[in-house]
């Protein structure tokens, strides 16, 4: 098979449609359908299937893009190998959470403007399960995530997943109202606020596992009231109706609110880099591993 010809192939899997790829590609859409006919031909199999005024992948075509994506990045690796001063090319695809992109993220794509022009950061914000299914999906090349210590995620086999840093959060409370805790540790925090209204997230359930876990412990269940995606909105919605809610610890914020630590058992997110097993080693993927790990 022609390595040219399996990458209008994968292209066509990712982007839906010929002028899509002939645009990514700078070609024509009748060099798409030719190459694509070609590879047809030489693998034995249909890859294309009419569908309305366009056209999809058949399940055969779905499973040679897929192992496409895997002899392309061993290519590009062996290519990078021959030639040690080869500079890494390619669109690396990232979909990872607001904390993971401002903190992690998009310091390595400012580095790689710099050092590395012919390696570009395409990101997309997500929660875990949403990153992680655009993973499987082979819609993205890799995953920034996060769990809880109180409420962990279960690793997919078929993952790669490696530690990338760990933060520690704290109880956001109304400021007037932070001098009522009595004590130290979590348990007596989150007891002294039991009846208040809590503020989950809208589309991570870890969070409220974390919280329901605290509560249990302390001896009463929270009563989610809000549900939100945004650390600022959070503050926001403690300032205007006096509830409370999970922040990171040391969080600078709005006058209105103050960040409680707890301790005894502690609060630590933990995020992680997470990218399909065996593609971790295509040039312009490790290369933004390697960054994401301080390597360089």
């Amino acid at each position: 098979m022609e390595t040219r010809r399996l990458q209008f192939l994968l292209e066509l899997s990712r982007l839906g449609s010929m002028r899509a790829v002939a645009d990514v590609l700078e070609t024509t859409t009748s060099t798409v359908s030719q190459q694509i006919s070609s590879l047809a031909k030489e693998t034995g199999v249909t890859l294309l299937e009419p569908d309305g005024r366009r056209v999809r992948l058949t399940p055969a075509g779905r499973r040679l893009a897929e192992h496409a994506v895997t002899i392309l990045a061993a290519v590009e690796a062996a290519r990078v190998d021959l030639d040690p001063e080869a500079e890494p090319d390619g669109t690396v695809r990232v979909a990872g959470f607001a904390t993971a992109i401002r903190r992690s993220l998009l310091p390595v794509a400012d580095r790689l403007a710099q050092r590395h022009p012919r390696v570009r950061v395409v990101i997309s914000e997500a929660e875990p399960a949403e990153a992680l299914a655009l993973l499987m999906a082979d819609d993205i090349d890799l995953a920034l995530t996060y769990d809880y210590d109180l409420a962990p995620a279960t690793a997919d086999p078929a993952l790669q997943v490696t530690p990338l840093w760990t933060l520690s959060w704290g109880l956001a409370v109304p400021r007037a109202a932070a001098g009522r805790v009595r004590g130290n540790g979590t348990l007596t925090v989150f007891d002294a606020f039991r009846d208040e209204e809590w503020i989950g997230n809208s589309r991570n359930s870890s969070d409220e596992e974390a919280v329901r876990t605290l509560a249990s412990m302390a001896g009463f269940a929270p009563r989610f009231t809000h549900r939100v995606d945004s650390l600022e909105l959070v503050e926001e919605l403690i300032a205007a109706f006096g509830g409370v809610g999970l922040l990171p610890a040391g969080r600078v914020t709005r006058p209105e609110v103050a960040v409680l630590p707890l301790t005894g058992p502690d609060v630590r997110q933990r995020s992680y880099t997470c990218t399909r097993r065996g593609r971790e080693a295509w040039p312009p993927l490790a290369l933004v591993l390697g960054l994401l790990r301080g390597d360089d």
